[in-house]
């Protein structure tokens, strides 16, 4: 009986991923063995900090700070890049992908600011970057672009897409709570970092939306392109009045390509209960995609986490080894194969629905005078809710949902109405209303 082929492979990072991944490789690398018919061997781990228990019973023979001399050795034969950041990650990488060396990584960050030069290295070296951590932890999406979707356009993905930023939303809703009370309880419950401004102010998001945009069309997508809110300050009247009218709020990847461009942008939005993305709760993740051909498809599932994120790594090294033993690599639909150039919507000719709150003065004639204004930039009125103010209150919140407009037309229309004097008393709150059409 001939010897099964070993694949070697490099760990860089120790961390909590980096832990799951070599605790996934050590524990179930028998079965992995039945399943690929090559058995993936860790050849070593590198990290700056090699003394600290890990919870994972590792020979300390494989432990090593030299990541350089890790990734350089003949019998590494895929590196998995688990640090972060821009820093030594990206040197890491581009030095594996020169070598010719396939590259597993959940770098979101890296790929959304340098994707770009990564697959083009990957090109001109003959190998290959995987990447499905880097979006949605153990949910498959980049593999449903990249193959399971390849023969459809895509018209439109949206992404709940960061589980801190949907357990703060969730919380705040079901329990009536202010944001800042609920960005506490999540830190000390681990959900949130102490810094929590990559999540909260929508840049994870950002990043991972930049990734699905690039291999839905093809394109090098600049994180300058996406549109980026957060949920900071996000007001719990603002939830509840939404629930009222049969919305919830959620921190919305929004990606929408055809005639006129590409959109990506990133923001708290109203969805309809009944939506199948208002349904995810807590730390859990979705995304919605429609092909031209396939229609639409639904993936949930842990967006972060140890073992979820673990569990899309070692996806990746059973597909580079497979790819290795049969002398290729996979097709690489990146942003280098872009046929055309892509055309980014300009803000402004955006068209969409919107929640607005105002702080409007409680006396006749005011709430026309506000209509009469959007009106007149072409903004129609789908409803109208006035909300109880305390006793002789001199200003009350009123809530307009609007009908389809133009953003130009929008702005526009609120700085008019800033401008009265007698209407408000502070600026209109305005969250976009989602129809997936």
């Amino acid at each position: 009986m001939s010897k099964m082929k070993e694949i070697g492979v490099a760990v860089l990072g120790f961390g909590t991923v980096g832990a799951g991944v070599v605790e996934t490789l050590l524990e179930n690398g028998g079965l992995l063995a039945e399943r690929l018919g090559l058995r993936l061997v860790l050849r070593g781990v590198a990290d700056l900090d090699i003394q600290t228990d890990r919870g994972v019973k590792v020979d300390p023979a494989l432990l090593t700070t030299d990541g350089a001399a890790l990734i350089a050795r003949p019998d590494v034969d895929v590196v998995v890049e688990l640090i972060g950041g821009t820093g030594v990650a990206k040197t890491f990488i581009l030095q594996a992908l020169k070598l010719g060396k396939p590259v597993v990584t959940a770098n979101k960050k890296l790929l959304a600011e340098h994707g770009e030069e990564i697959h083009r290295m990957a090109e001109e070296h003959k190998t290959e970057i995987l990447f499905e951590a880097s979006v949605g932890g153990g949910i498959p999406i980049i593999k449903a672009l990249r193959e399971g979707l390849c023969a459809n356009r895509i018209e439109s993905i949206y992404g709940i897409l960061n589980g801190t930023c949907n357990y703060i939303l969730t919380r705040m809703e079901e329990e009536k709570l202010p944001f800042d009370e609920v960005l506490k309880a999540a830190q000390a419950a681990g959900y949130a970092e102490a810094e929590p401004s990559l999540d909260i102010d929508g840049h994870d998001t950002a990043h991972k939306a930049a990734v699905l945009a690039s291999l839905a069309y093809g394109c090098n997508v600049p994180l300058d392109k996406v549109r980026t809110t957060g949920i900071r300050g996000l007001a719990a009247a603002d939830i509840a009045y939404a629930a009222d009218m049969g919305y919830r709020i959620k921190l919305l990847a929004i990606i929408q390509g055809g005639a006129d461009g590409v959109e990506v942008s990133v923001q708290p939005t109203l969805v309809e209960h009944g939506h199948q993305l208002a349904a995810v709760s807590g730390v859990f993740n979705a995304v919605l995609v429609k092909g031209d051909v396939v229609g639409t498809t639904l993936y949930y599932g842990r967006g972060a986490g140890r073992a979820a994120t673990a569990s899309a790594v070692v996806a990746d090294l059973a597909d580079a080894a497979l790819n290795l033993r049969a002398g290729g690599r996979r097709r690489d639909l990146s942003a280098v194969h872009a046929r055309t150039p892509v055309v980014f919507r300009e803000p402004g000719e955006i068209v969409a629905r919107h929640y607005l709150r105002f702080s409007m003065k409680d006396q006749p004639g005011t709430l026309a005078r506000v209509a009469t204004v959007l009106g007149g930039h072409r903004i129609g009125i789908d409803s109208v809710m006035q909300k109880e103010a305390p006793k002789n209150a001199e200003y009350v919140p009123v809530i307009i949902v609007t009908g389809p407009a133009k953003e130009r037309e929008m702005a526009s229309a609120l700085a008019e109405i800033a401008a009265m004097a007698g209407v408000a008393d502070r600026p209109t709150v305005i969250y976009r209303i989602e129809d997936f059409e």
